[in-house]
Order: structure tokens, then sequence, then C-alpha cells
């Protein structure tokens, strides 16, 4: 029976208890010990049963409970401590205030993904972008950053996993209570839902929003499932990376035009725009319009304007995994912006195409964010090389090393993923600042005076609670379908709680390869019990996408390894969340990640394993190719790359038991009389001391200010002055540049030196160059000197600017300058000409480079 009218009853709380409802509505709770006890203390069952959501736990505990705790002196002077800190949090966040005191209020920056992965009761993330973004949102909060979010909230969110009696992965989909969860509607003055309405062919979408407060930063979620819209637009926001490829472009426009104007609607006026991955990129249509409908620019100034003020992260390190859309897919959903545009249905298919001169071509949202980004970044150092040589045809001539695609390394938010023990530990000994300070800060030289056997008492007792919660937690799911009592008894003892721990938890994608450890099954099964004093075991956890069906085999492959040996030292944890995941980096011993090279673009939960003393054991790749990879945990191989992916996978295999049976169980088993392993515990403090600063979401959104938000925000700042004077300037310099930038030419470069020369010696260069129908402060010419390698060419370049000096009788530019080599052997050099302009975000950005 359907209703005639609806209501959203709240919870009916005793007065003195009302701030529980401000502290239930701030995801600040989920990295504050104080608040979550606070919840856990109210009704502890209940909070494990909401799966740690307050909001469904205030709305679900008993009057009576509520009652008693009203009267519960000391559950109110909790409650007041709590809102205490959580108001102190909300006005003592000072980073940003002291590194942009004159830009307060001036600037905001819109940050949009896809997927957020916050808290495990808000199920609208898939993985490791998602989760990634949730610590993005949570340290731009704890550091004060005017950021704003953009995402969509999925009525089913991601799928919750469990395996069939066969080991093969299903899918449920349960659905999202946003009543009951922590959002809140936006509305209007007049108490009216805010809606917003976005173009679709023949019709409208509209689209309501969701707020989840994260601390200081609002993350506004978009939901279509709504009146006025059909039942196909309703299922727009349905399901995360659900349906086929219309119903992504359906998601993506969304996403991005109705996200931007969503942003519009509740008042905001961003500075900066970062896309994290391309799946916002139509937002860039929706931007250029508004600056030439709203604004009176012409295209070429509305884009000029947009691509200063935007930036782009890209997470992916294959072609593959970028969303490509055929061209008549493209022009049927959002083609009308080329007729507000005034291009050609070709022109404008160029934006989105890594060469748009390819008119059979696909529509990338990677080339339409990086053609219309003023930064560009990778998210470790290793992905940005990779990212580098992936699109280096987008700019022609250039040398690999200098595409603009720079890398800011991921990190995580230490306090949402170092347990409640570890943390406490920390505080003691390093004081409560650690989650935020820096690797040169003398705080981590204080690791030291933690007492060896205090920080292992507490590893040994976060294992113990991993092994009960795993347990519990396969009993659960095996009753749900009907499992044997034999295996139910037989998960009930698995794992030992004094076992060296080796945890494996991710996206099960092929290339992460799971089942590497399986190679060798004789070879794994001895390590695993040929030893009954050195044992070793297993913790997986991880889901495959639900059309992944390699994926899902190597889920089944686990699994029927377990079974067909009888074993309880392996085990697989269905239904992988942030809780499991939080649970598992505290518990277990060793965080293993045996990806090919070079396909994990940076990978987190090693990150989050090293905060709480785990020492990895990787294959070197993502942030692990960049860590302190000897005194932190061990490589697997030195960073090899193969053809033969199967030779691959027995190299690394061996040596993945090579180190298990030579180095890592002798190590861990090296007891004292104390019985403390205490090589292994000062590895784990270098795990702790080295990692914790480096690779942690403090430092990563420094780096992100510093780097891309701040210099994005000037720049807007710049071009959009005096009704954008300087960003039209800036336009039709550019279009000058490209228009007679094929008139250039270097006429002569003239070299003192013969060519055996001394290290350090000096030599003048001069060159004369026609400029045509520039002028001299259009162009930068740069010599361009550095070793050679075998194939010829000019490696390790360093650049000198040469100085203009004028004209001769024909009208050439003289340029001279003074070089020196420092290093001996054969070296290169060669002349360059770019194009310079003060409000470049960088020299390539027009893409134009002319060498000698």
């Amino acid at each position: 029976m359907q209703p005639i009218r609806t209501f959203n009853v709240s919870p009916s709380l005793p007065a003195s208890l009302e701030p529980l409802r401000q502290l239930a509505y701030n995801l600040y709770w989920d990295w504050n010990t104080e608040i979550k006890e606070l919840f856990r203390r109210l009704d502890r069952d209940l909070w494990e049963a909401t799966r740690h959501n307050p909001v469904a736990l205030l709305a679900r505990v008993s009057q009576s409970r509520l009652q008693e705790v009203a009267a519960d002196d000391g559950f109110l002077a909790h409650m007041e401590r709590a809102v205490g800190e959580l108001n102190t949090y909300l006005h003592d966040r000072s980073w940003y205030k002291h590194k942009r005191a004159n830009n307060v209020g001036k600037e905001c920056f819109a940050y949009f993904c896809a997927e957020f992965g916050l808290v495990d009761c808000l199920p609208i993330y898939s993985g490791g972008l998602g989760v990634l973004a949730g610590d993005h949102l949570k340290s731009a909060s704890d550091l004060g950053l005017p950021l704003v979010a953009v995402g969509l909230l999925y009525q089913k969110g991601y799928f919750a996993q469990y395996l069939n009696a066969e080991g093969w992965q299903q899918e449920r989909y349960p659905v999202n209570d946003f009543h009951n969860i922590p959002v809140q509607l936006e509305r209007k003055p007049d108490g009216s839902e805010l809606r917003i309405a976005v173009e679709y062919p023949g019709r409208m979408v509209y689209a309501r929003v969701w707020r989840v407060q994260v601390g200081v930063v609002p993350l506004y979620l978009l939901d279509t499932n709504i009146e006025p819209n059909s039942a196909y637009d309703q299922d727009i926001t349905d399901a995360l990376y659900g349906g086929d490829l219309d119903t992504r472009i359906h998601q993506e426009i969304m996403l991005g035009i109705g996200g931007f104007r969503a942003l519009e609607a509740l008042g905001h006026k961003p500075s900066v725009y970062h896309m994290n991955e391309g799946h916002s990129g139509f937002l860039i249509l929706e931007h250029i319009r508004v600056l030439m409908q709203r604004d009176g620019l012409s295209f070429v100034e509305a884009r000029q304007v947009a691509q200063s003020t935007q930036i782009f992260t890209t997470h992916t390190p294959v072609s593959a995994g970028f969303d490509l859309f055929p061209p008549d897919k493209t022009i049927y959903y959002v083609g009308h912006y080329a007729g507000i545009y005034g291009l050609s249905k070709d022109d404008f298919m160029g934006l989105g195409r890594e060469n748009a001169a390819d008119l059979n071509s696909p529509f990338s949202m990677a080339a339409l964010a990086m053609k219309t980004s003023s930064f560009v970044n990778g998210v470790a150092k290793l992905h940005g090389v990779v990212s580098r040589e992936m699109f280096q045809n987008m700019w022609k001539d250039v040398p690999i090393d200098e595409v603009p695609i720079t890398s800011v390394t991921n990190g995580v938010h230490a306090r949402s993923c170092v347990a409640k023990s570890v943390q406490e530990l920390y505080d003691r000994y390093l004081g409560p600042e650690w989650s935020e300070k820096s690797i040169e800060d003398p705080i981590w030289h204080k690791m030291d005076a933690i007492p060896d056997e205090e920080l292992w008492r507490n590893h040994e007792h976060s294992r113990s609670e991993m092994v009960v919660y795993v347990r519990d937690r396969i009993v659960s799911h095996l009753k749900e379908r009907g499992a044997t009592l034999a295996e139910i008894n037989h998960a009930q003892e698995a794992l030992d709680p004094g076992v060296l721990t080796i945890g494996f938890a991710r996206r099960f994608a092929t290339y992460k390869r799971a089942t590497l450890f399986l190679r060798n099954l004789e070879r794994i099964k001895k390590i695993l019990v040929g030893n009954k004093e050195r044992k070793v075991q297993f913790v997986i956890a991880g889901k495959a996408h639900p059309k992944d069906i390699p994926g899902k085999a190597l889920i089944r492959d686990i699994v029927h390894f377990t079974r067909s040996e009888g074993m309880n030292s392996v085990v697989f944890v269905p239904d992988y969340d942030i809780y499991v995941s939080r649970v598992m980096v505290a518990g277990c011993d060793i965080w293993l990640n045996t990806p090919r090279r070079p396909h994990e673009a940076s990978g987190t939960s090693g990150m989050k394993a090293a905060m709480n003393g785990l020492p990895n054991l990787s294959i070197l790749d993502g942030w692990w190719d960049e860590a302190d990879y000897v005194r932190t945990g061990w490589p697997i191989g030195h960073g090899e790359l193969y053809s033969d992916e199967d030779y691959q996978d027995s190299v690394e295999a061996n040596a993945f038991y090579d180190l298990l049976e030579q180095e890592i169980v002798p190590l861990f088993y090296d007891r004292d009389k104390e019985g403390l392993p205490r090589k292994w515990i000062a590895k784990m403090k270098d795990a702790i001391r080295l990692n914790c600063p480096t690779f942690n979401t403090a430092r990563m959104l420094r780096d992100y200010a510093t780097v891309g938000y701040f210099p994005a925000s000037d720049r807007n700042h710049v071009v959009t002055d005096n009704h954008y004077q300087a960003g039209k300037d800036l336009a039709h310099w550019k279009q000058k540049m490209l228009k007679h930038w094929g008139d250039l030419k270097v006429h002569t470069v003239d070299v003192s030196a013969p060519e055996d020369i001394n290290v350090n010696q000096s030599i003048s260069v001069k060159s004369l160059i026609q400029l045509g129908s520039l002028e001299p402060h259009d162009v930068q010419v740069e010599l361009y000197k550095g070793a050679v390698d075998t194939n010829g060419k000019i490696v390790n370049a360093d650049t000198t600017v040469m100085t203009y000096q004028g004209r001769d009788g024909n009208g050439n530019s003289l340029y001279t300058s003074e070089i020196a080599y420092a290093a001996s052997g054969l070296q290169g050099l060669s002349l360059r000409v770019l194009p310079h302009h003060p409000h470049l975000s960088n020299p390539y950005e027009l893409g134009s480079i002319l060498w000698a």
C-alpha cells in the first residue's frame, strides 16, 4: 500500500542528550576516539549491529536506555567532554590560516570524486580511490583548508559480498536508508528541498543535494531518486560503477555538470576545481558554458580561464583504465555544448581526444581533463613516471621527463586507520600532535622511548582481537548461507593468535596477483605448517568487481585451497570494508602486496599497516617503491620488468618464499629471554618512524595545497580580475602564438669551443633566431645540455636561459649564453625555443616547442 503522505521522524532525545545529535552528524566522530567511545557506551551491541552508525544508533536505542543515561552523571560528563573536543576542533584549524592569512574568506577549493570512503556505515565507495578521497577530506578539515567536496549519493552504494558454497563471490545490494545515515538534506530558506536540474537528451533530470559534514569540510552528494524523474533517471544514482556505458555517462554528467550547478546553487564560488580521476570531467564543459553565457567571454577566453583554475589527479596506470566514450554517444549526450561554444562536432570531440586530428578515436575523460587543467599529477613518484610515458604524445617533442605531469604521493589519514590502543601509545610517548608532524620533526626521535615490551604486548593484543573478530565474521557468513556444522566448527578454530600473520586485503583485480603466494603449493604448505614452532598464517580479504570473472576466480581458488587442505591457517574474510581493513592493518604482523609492476598506481593499505607498526612485504611498485623498503620491510625483487608474465610470476613467487623462509620467519621467532623479538620490534619502530610522517594525508594535503591549490587559486584571482582582463589577454596571446609559431626559425647556433673540452671549461654560445611576428618577450630560448646515452639522446639534461641581445641587420634576434660541463664523458648540447608568458602554468601549456 502506497502512503498518501510521508514523515521524516527523528529520534526523541531527552533535552540533556540533545548534543548527541550534533555529534552524530559530524563525521569527526570517526577519528576521535572519545566521541566514538561515547556512542559505543550508549549501546555496545547496537553500535556493532548498525555498522558503527551513530544516527541509526540514536534511532534504534530504546527510550528506557536514553532515560537511563540521561540520569547518568558519568555519561553526561563523557558527552560534555566529547562536545568540547568537537567544538575545539571546529574552531582551531590553523595551518591554512597561517599559510594564507591574506586569502582567508577569498578562496574555495572544490574537490570532485565519484566515490568517497569515509566510514563503513556510508557504503558509497568501492576501494582505494574512494578511501583516499575520504581521507583527503579528513585531512583538509584537519588543516582548515576551505575545501568543499562533490559526489553522488548511491541508493545501493557498492555491493555487499558473500560467498556461495563453491567459494564463488555473490553480490547483494542493500538499500541505503538516507534518513538513518549521517547525511542531511540541503534546503532552501523556505524549508523546501534544494534541487538542481541537468539537461539530458530530450528531458531534464533533477537531483536533490545531501550534505555529509566531515569536520569543517562539507561533502555534497547528489541524488536523482526523486519525482518527477522517470524510473530510469531515478536509477542514475542507484549503484556505484553499476550498469552499462550509458549508465556510466549518465552518472558522470550528473557528477560533473550537476555537481558544478549544485555548488552554484549553494552559493559556493570555487577558485579551484580539483577533479580526482576523470569521472567528473564534464564539469569542464559546464564551467566554460557559464563563463561564456553568464560573463560574456568567448570560447577561447572561457576555456583559458577554466584551465587556469582546474587541476586533475589521475590514479590509473594503464590506458584501458580511463573512461572512453564512443564519438556518437558523446555527441548524443553532451554534443549540445558544441553549439553553445560555436564549435564543429569534430572540434568539440577534439577537446577529449589525445590526438584531436584522429577523428575515429573515442572521447577520453582523462584527455579532456589534462588538456584543460593547469596542474596534473599522478599519485606516486613511479606513477608520475608511468603517466608521463602514457601521455607523452599529447606534448609532442617535449622530453619525457618534462611532460607536465608531476606526482603527489598518496597518504592515509592517521587518526582513522591507527588502532585506538596504538594511538594511545603514541599519544603517551610522542605527544598528541604526532598524526600531523612531518618527517623532519624531532618528535620521531622519541620512538625509541616506547618500551619494546609495551609496543609488542599491545600488538599481540591487536592480533588476538583480530583473530576473534575474523572467526566471528566468518562464522556469521557461514550461518547466513546455511553451512554445515562441521564448516562452522572449523571456522571457530581458524587462525592462531600467537602465530606470524600475513595480511593481504585489496581489490581482486588480476594484476594484483592475490594467488601469487599459491604459485608453488608444496612450498607454501611447508612454510605454513612445516615447522610447528614457527608457523605462518594468512588473513585475506577483498572484492572483485561484479563483472570481473577472472577476479572472482582468484577468490574461489583461495577458498578452495583452504578447504582442500583442511587448513585453518589461511582464511578469506568476506565482505571487506573500512572496518575490516582497520582490524587487519592493526592485527596482522606483515602486510603483503604483489602487484605486477608498474600497475599499482599507489596503494594505501600498506601505509595504514606501517602506521600500526607492520613491516611491508611487497613488489617495488606504487608508494612502496619510494619508501625505505629495507629498514621498514622487505622488497620482493628489485623493480625488474618482465615481458613473460608466467616467468615473472615464478621468479617473484620464489623470491617471496625465500624471504619468508630465510629472513622473515627466523626474525619473527627470534626471542630473547623475556620472550621479545627485539630485532622485529626495531623494524616495527622504523616502519612507524619513517612511514607514518611521510605517507599520511597531512603531508599529502600540504603538498596539494602548496603545489596545486594555492598556485591555481592565485591564477584564478589574476585571470578573473578586472572582468577577466588577464585571462582574455592570455587567451588571445595563445591564439597569436599558435598562429605564428610556424614562422620561428633557428638560423645559426655558434659554439666557441672545439669538440674536446675540459670539465668546467667556459663555453660561449650565441644564436640567431627569426621570430617573425613574435616579440622577444613571447619566447624563452634555452640551451639544453646533458650526457648522451647509447641511443644518442641527451639525458638528465640541465637548461640555461639565453639572454636576448637585440636584432641584427637582417631582423634576426641574437641570443647569447655561457655554459660549462660539470661531468666528463660524452656530453650533448641543443637549443630550444618555448612560449613564454607570466600567466602560463607551465611552458608546455600550448604544446609548442621548437628545437634547433
